[in-house]
């Protein structure tokens, strides 16, 4: 058996993934902008995209096991290691490429996440902080400096001598 339907599902998920960075540096501009409402209808792309890219994964990995069954080795491991000795030379090249693509993908997605996270924490902070700027502090009416003068200052009005 061909290991051509396994490149082709690890083609799309590179596809995939590379549309999905392209929403994450999106995401990015839209934290700068602090534009709510774009930022939302990119979340719901990108669960799209998420969605997509499980389904898709799940498909590379039924298909691995197919094939692996088809070569007489159910019991390994379902990997492309395992596949790129299984499968021919031309094929383990494409493999070992789309491999290696895949892996950078992935890390470019994880880094502009991190730094999307780091945004949105930043931004958290500031609205914190405002929040404290607004919100009117509040005063210890029961113990403290201020009710010991007040009651100073209304001994002081009092004239006991008549």
């Amino acid at each position: 058996m061909s290991a051509r339907n396994i490149i082709g599902s690890l083609e799309k998920l590179i596809k995939l993934h590379k549309s999905l960075n392209q929403l994450a540096i999106r995401k990015t501009a839209i934290l700068k902008a602090n534009d709510t409402e774009a930022i939302t209808s990119l979340l719901i792309l990108e669960q799209k995209h998420i969605k997509a890219i499980s389904q898709t994964d799940k498909e590379r990995e039924r298909e691995v096991e197919e094939f692996l069954a088809a070569n007489g080795t159910a019991g390994q491991p379902a990997s492309i290691h395992t596949v790129t000795e299984l499968a021919g030379p031309e094929e383990t090249e494409v493999l070992e490429m789309l491999k290696a693509e895949l892996i950078d993908e992935v890390a470019k997605l994880k880094e502009r996440n991190g730094l999307n996270q780091q945004l949105i924490y930043q931004s958290l902070q500031f609205i914190n902080v405002s929040l404290d700027i607004l919100r009117p502090q509040n005063q210890n009416l029961n113990y403290g400096d201020s009710v010991r003068k007040t009651a100073k200052i209304g001994m002081g009005m009092f004239d006991s001598k008549a």
